[in-house]
This record gives structure tokens, C-alpha cells and sequence, in this order.
């Protein structure tokens, strides 16, 4: 039998992605809500709206929710998570166990985490290995990254038993700008990641560094979560102790792009001249956030990147988001990585966890006390109007 037991475990290089990368312009959507947000355009809803408070609430809606997640191609990890040709990755925060490799030939799969002979968890730490094959820790049955049963010991006593048909589970995957994607079919649409992969290519999403991972488990449902992304209105008040400072009052630009939501969100100086074809200066100026419709985010700050995935939880009350933080690959590590680690400290443990996530967890409590049967959609949170009509068009349409 031929295996391959050892892994190495930590952090890897980054095939290919060594030299400096080739300048990519922002694209002219990118380019657009720069200078509109220049000009002091603002994105505001014509009116105040309701929501209904049963959305965060309601049981059997939550599992209608998660059943419709489950039946779309949804966001999974950034693609330089798993750098290098022959790595694999446990992953469990999206409700299923799965294992996540990258062939020898360097394509993303997706597999079940469970070995075929007695259903045991082939990976379990949430690290990313390294090795050519992957062997089962209970009884050594061996696989290749493709998925392919090669190997198990003792095959006298699986008389007749032909490896070809035991291989791993296999689910739907692509990986677009910079993303892998994951769906339950095989033969799933992935246009919804293609939407995104011109933006998400000029942004060098792709060719970045991972730097860090950290997941949070949230006593909120996860819409409350992707709420807080979506409107800008909170950033000077709810971030006063953290990145409050460094933005301008509920400026911001937005557009769609399919169901993808994209934001311009000013900066102090977001109305200072600049060529906003050049990514230094539009970076300087303008956060660049994307909802990755249903339930991924992306926050581009002018020298790395987060990249956060919600996961709706068991129930309607909790959730678990997984933020990534990515860094530029062409950049000494050594220069930067004590100001990148204190940026990933403000932002993990501060901005997201300690404002963001908690804030949505007091939501959630508030609704919980049954005083409030609607929240107030202001003009400045349109975002939010938004991405609720789109989740509701599409329950509806299961329905």
C-alpha cells in the first residue's frame, strides 16, 4: 500500500505568488462609487421602513432559511487558505463536516469529512496538512486529494470489495476572485461567484497572503450579523473606541451587482483629490465593503483585507461567523507582521468582536423581550431593506 502518512502543519508558502503581483486598476464599477462618493452623493432609501422583528425570531422560518442556503452556492474560505497544490483543511462552521482540498493540480474540492469504511472523521484539527494522500486515523484507509480510495490495509478481509467505488463524497465546488465556493450538488450554477471575480481580481483577493482565522459564536441570528455590514450609519457612534475616528459620518455609495451588494463607505478625507484609478490613493480614501449575497462579506482597508462568511446557527438565536484576515503577499512579513497582528487584535477582537457581534447579540435580546414587534429602517440603511427583499423573494419562491 502506498501511503503517505506525514503531514506538515502551519503555515505555508504561496505557490506562484512570490514576485510582486501585475498592477490590475480598479474596475470601472469600483472606479464609479469612488467619484460619486467624491461629489457627496450619499446612498439613502427614498423612505423610513419596518421590519418585522419574526424574521430574527421564528423557527420554522430559520430552518426554511437554512434549507435555502443549503440548496445555493454559498461562499466558503478564501482561496489562499489552502495556498498550496497538495493541502487540506477540516471545515465545520458552515453546519456540515467537510474537508476541503487542493489537488496536486491545484483545483479546489470539496468533499464529506468521513471516511467510507466506518464513517470516521478523516481531518479533525482546523488546520490546513500538507501531503499527497490523506489516511483515515482509525483503520489507515488512504485517499488522494481528488478523493479517490488508493489504499487500505488488509484488503483479504474486503474480499471483492473495488476501490473505485468508495471514494470520498464529493460536493459542488468552484473558486472564483479570489474564493472557493461550496454547494451540496455537483452540478450546481456558480454564477453568482463569477459576478463578483472582476472586482474581486482588480482587489488581488487571489494573490493575497492568509495572515489569520478566527470564529466567532454569536447569540444573534445571523441576519442581525449581516446587518451591521450593510449601512454605515452606525460607524461613528457603535466604533467611537475603535476605527470611528477614521471614518466620515454615514458617507458611503452603493450598487448591486446581481443580489451582491457593493459600498463605497468615505473615509475622513474621502472628498480629497485623488486619481481614483490607482489603488494606493482609492484605498486611502474609500473602504470598499461587499455583501457576497447571502451571507459573506468582504472589507478591503488600505493594507489588507477581511473576508467574513455568517453561518446561521441550530436555532433561530445563534450563529458562528468565520473572519479572515489577508495581507499583500509582495511585502516583507518581517516589516510588517507586528502592524498587521495589531490590526488583526483591533479588528477580530475589537471592531467585529466586541462592537459588531456583540451589538448584534443585544439586538437580538431586545427582540427576545417581545416589546418590539418591527425595527425602523432608516434612510441611511438601505442596505439592509435590500438584502431582506432578496431573501424573502427567494423564500417565497421555494415556498
Amino acid at each position: 500500500m502506498d501511503v503517505d502518512l506525514p503531514y506538515r502543519v502551519g503555515r505555508r508558502s504561496i505557490t506562484g505568488m512570490d514576485a510582486p503581483r501585475k498592477s490590475i486598476s480598479p474596475t470601472p464599477g469600483q472606479i464609479a462609487l469612488a467619484e460619486k462618493l467624491a461629489r457627496g452623493e450619499t446612498f439613502m432609501a427614498d423612505d423610513v421602513v419596518t421590519l418585522s422583528v419574526d424574521r430574527y425570531v421564528d423557527e420554522t422560518r430559520h430552518d426554511a432559511e437554512k434549507k435555502l442556503l443549503e440548496g445555493m452556492a454559498t461562499p466558503l474560505v478564501p482561496s489562499t487558505l489552502l495556498a498550496e497544490p497538495g493541502s487540506a483543511l477540516a471545515h465545520d462552521d458552515s453546519g456540515r463536516a467537510l474537508l476541503i482540498t487542493r489537488d496536486q493540480h491545484g483545483k479546489a474540492r470539496i468533499f464529506a469529512n468521513a471516511c467510507a469504511h466506518r464513517g470516521t472523521r478523516l481531518l479533525d484539527a482546523g488546520d490546513v496538512v500538507e501531503g499527497r494522500k490523506i489516511a483515515c486515523p482509525y483503520h489507515a484507509w488512504v485517499y488522494n486529494l481528488e478523493g479517490a480510495l488508493v489504499g487500505f490495509p488488509r484488503p483479504d478481509a474486503f474480499p471483492g470489495l473495488c476501490k473505485d467505488d468508495h471514494g470520498l463524497v464529493e460536493y459542488g465546488a468552484a473558486e472564483q476572485g479570489g474564493l472557493i465556493w461550496f454547494s451540496p450538488d455537483t452540478q450546481a450554477d456558480f454564477a453568482v461567484a463569477q459576478q463578483l471575480a472582476d472586482d474581486f481580481d482588480a482587489i488581488g483577493l487571489g494573490e493575497m497572503r492568509f495572515f489569520q482565522r478566527g470564529t466567532h459564536r454569536i447569540a444573534a441570528n445571523w441576519k442581525l450579523v449581516i446587518d451591521a455590514f450593510l449601512e454605515s450609519y452606525h460607524v461613528k457612534r457603535l466604533h467611537q473606541g475603535s476605527i470611528g475616528e477614521f471614518f466620515a459620518d454615514g458617507m458611503a455609495t452603493a450598487d448591486c451587482i446581481g443580489r451582491h451588494q457593493r459600498f463605497a463607505v468615505g473615509r475622513v478625507d474621502y472628498d480629497r483629490k485623488i486619481d481614483p484609478t490607482d489603488w494606493s490613493q482609492l484605498r486611502e480614501t474609500v473602504t470598499l465593503t461587499y455583501h457576497i449575497f447571502p451571507n459573506g462579506v468582504l472589507v478591503l482597508s488600505p493594507d489588507y483585507c477581511n473576508v467574513m462568511m455568517v453561518h446561521p446557527g441550530k436555532d433561530a438565536r445563534s450563529c458562528r461567523a468565520e473572519n479572515f484576515m489577508l495581507v499583500p503577499v509582495d511585502t516583507d512579513t518581517s516589516l510588517f507582521s507586528d502592524k498587521w497582528e495589531r490590526s488583526w487584535q483591533l479588528l477580530d477582537k475589537g471592531t467585529f468582536g466586541g462592537e459588531d457581534f456583540r451589538a448584534a447579540a443585544l439586538c437580538q435580546q431586545g427582540i427576545d423581550s417581545g416589546v418590539r414587534k418591527e425595527m425602523i429602517i432608516g434612510r441611511l440603511e438601505a442596505g439592509i431593506t435590500q438584502f431582506h427583499d432578496q431573501l424573502d423573494e427567494l423564500l417565497q419562491a421555494r415556498s
